[in-house]
């Protein structure tokens, strides 16, 4: 067969993206594809950088070409990515292309340690990403990223105060923890919260990002209403423990989402304190908390399980120390580091398969 561009798209077009269930042509990853004689070269353009299937694709897209064309082709496969989003055209955040609620039925499951690592990893894969910590009463991301004496800068656009985020480990981060003393108490009522968590999202200079992670407060509140009548989110993530009384509270979360007039698409859950596993024991499991509650919890729903996180020592020291467990080589890095890819996947499944989430409207009569 001649190697043409035409013919090389040919080819790639049997290749299917294993999460889209779609080729990678019709689905446009495949760009800039050149011929030199026998030489080929095309750049694979990823939903994500922190794809879990990279070499996958790879691997497939180097089959079909020698299925066409032989062994003696000389190819060359630049592997990039450009993270989807499907938030066209929007006026609140309009460089920000996913933004996803991170929410828990119960105080104490880990969530904010979660969303912490989440965070970092996504960065370390090269990832543009924002955290907002709107956990307004007891914000605790200052202390997770080793900046609670940092202040945000103002900078006046326009004749408007513009917060400037606070960059940690490659994460933009605003939390109500940088605007207080860390010994004051913030005793706002629901419309003061309210108010601020707007600003975070309407007053911030946040550029450009590829996901911006909320982290919101136990239960259900002011603030979760908040959040999806100010923006249009991507979709939620569910931290609970595989106990009983913490599962009970995330599936309050849980429907709070799937409620009709909120109808945020729920991204995973995510099971925290899973099992404990001694520093001197890496194979042994104790599952303290009780065994397997938040997968059962994901199959009673229908919503996607993307992973355990064991309880280990190692975190929580690195939430106290603000230099977040992902960062730091051993098993619970990996952890971490999969969650990541499992949520990205989930971001990509959605935006290929769904429309834009609505901003909700509450009216009053």
């Amino acid at each position: 067969m001649s190697i043409t561009k035409e013919a090389i798209l040919s080819a790639l077009a049997t290749v299917n993206d294993p999460d889209l269930k779609k080729d990678l042509v019709s689905l446009q990853m495949i760009k800039d594809v050149t011929v030199e004689g026998n030489k080929i070269r095309f750049t694979v353009v990823l939903t994500t950088p922190a794809c879990p299937l990279k070499e996958k694709i790879k691997g497939d897209c180097e089959d079909a070409i020698e299925a066409a064309f032989g062994s003696d082709v000389f190819l060359d496969i630049i592997m990039s990515s450009s993270v989807t989003s499907m938030r066209d055209q929007a006026p609140i955040l309009p460089g920000v292309k996913n933004i996803i609620a991170i929410a828990s039925g119960k105080g104490g499951v880990g969530k904010s340690t979660v969303t912490s690592n989440l965070a970092v990893a996504l960065a370390k894969s090269g990832a543009r990403v924002g955290l907002i910590d709107a956990d307004i009463s007891g914000p605790s991301i200052p202390v997770m990223f080793n900046c609670e004496h940092e202040q945000p800068e103002v900078k006046v656009v326009n004749g408007k105060n513009i917060i400037v985020p606070i960059l940690q480990y490659g994460v933009k981060l605003l939390s109500i923890g940088f605007l207080t003393p860390p010994e004051s108490a913030v005793v706002w009522r629901g419309p003061m919260a309210s108010s601020a968590l707007k600003q975070f999202v309407s007053d911030a200079d946040w550029g450009e990002l590829d996901y911006l992670l909320i982290d919101l407060p136990p239960g259900t509140s002011d603030i979760h209403l908040t959040l999806v009548q100010t923006v249009p989110l991507t979709g939620a993530l569910i931290v609970t423990t595989p106990q009983k009384v913490a599962l009970a509270d995330a599936i309050k979360g849980l429907l709070m989402f799937k409620q009709a007039q909120i109808n945020v698409p729920l991204l995973g859950i995510i099971e925290n304190m899973a099992y404990f596993t001694p520093e001197e024991l890496p194979d042994n499991k104790y599952f303290i908390f009780g065994k397997d509650g938040g997968k059962n919890l994901s199959e009673k729903y229908g919503v996607p399980f993307l992973g355990q996180i064991p309880l280990v020592q190692s975190v929580r020291e690195s939430g106290d120390s603000g230099l977040p467990a992902v960062m730091k080589e051993g098993v619970i890095a990996t952890v971490f580091q999969d969650l990541s890819e499992a949520v990205a996947r989930q971001i990509a499944i959605r935006n290929a398969s769904m429309a834009e989430t609505k901003k909700v409207e509450i009216k009053y009569s």
